[in-house]
């Protein structure tokens, strides 16, 4: 068996719209100007509170990540499915891949339990991994430990695992788990940040031949 395991937010969906609003209240909970979207996208990934001693060292962390989580939350239920809608072919991909009896599908996300789920449950891929990796129980990426224990979910070994990922800590956290690393051009991090990557997709239909070349017999 194979474990292919996929990042979540720029990755399998643009969930940025709801990322830069939140963190837009976030630091209005603490009087504070937001930064720039393109600083917010760059700390996507990180797990919150690493999000946001990164983003504002001196403010109430705590604070921020309570109000972040509740306002990201509220835009889901608002908006559903179209909170964080799904990239092109990212549904067909996982659908190909799940159709096979040799690959496994799992998730490392720095989102919380709360949060992945809503998103599985909006988007209909309750059955889609067997493994779901999240924030609430591992150091932020790029620590290797949410592979780690994805790796003992699955029963594989990280010569037969992957990670796909669209960020520096993607990579990364892949390089520290000693595990191949496939990273996608239209994420949060420019391909050129996606050190170690065995290739960078530019669509969800590259993917299968990716994997191919990945495990030649």
């Amino acid at each position: 068996m194979r474990l292919v395991v996929f990042d979540v937010d720029g990755t399998l969906v643009d969930s940025q719209a709801d990322i830069v609003a939140s963190m837009a209240a976030a630091f209005g909970a603490v009087e504070m100007p937001a930064p720039t979207r393109q600083d917010i996208l760059s700390i996507v990934g990180l797990s919150l509170p690493v999000a946001m001693r990164t983003l504002a060292p001196e403010a109430d962390h705590d604070r921020m990540v309570a109000v972040y989580k509740d306002s990201y939350a509220d835009l889901r239920m608002t908006k559903g499915a179209a909170s964080s809608p799904l990239y092109p072919g990212a549904r067909a991909a996982l659908d190909r891949l799940n159709g096979r009896d040799d690959i496994l599908l799992g998730i490392a996300t720095g989102k919380s339990k709360r949060g992945l789920d809503g998103l599985i449950d909006a988007h209909g891929l309750g059955g889609a991994f067997v493994t779901r990796q999240v924030a609430d129980f591992h150091p932020s990426k790029p620590h290797p430990s949410m592979l780690h224990a994805a790796m003992d979910e699955a029963g594989v070994y990280a010569a037969d695992a992957v990670m796909i990922g669209d960020t520096s800590f993607d990579a990364d956290m892949a390089e520290a788990a000693r595990m191949p690393f496939i990273g996608v051009s239209w994420g949060y991090h420019p391909p050129s940040r996606l050190n170690g990557a065995r290739t960078v997709l530019n669509s969800f239909d590259d993917l299968d031949d990716a994997l191919g070349a990945l495990w030649v017999e």
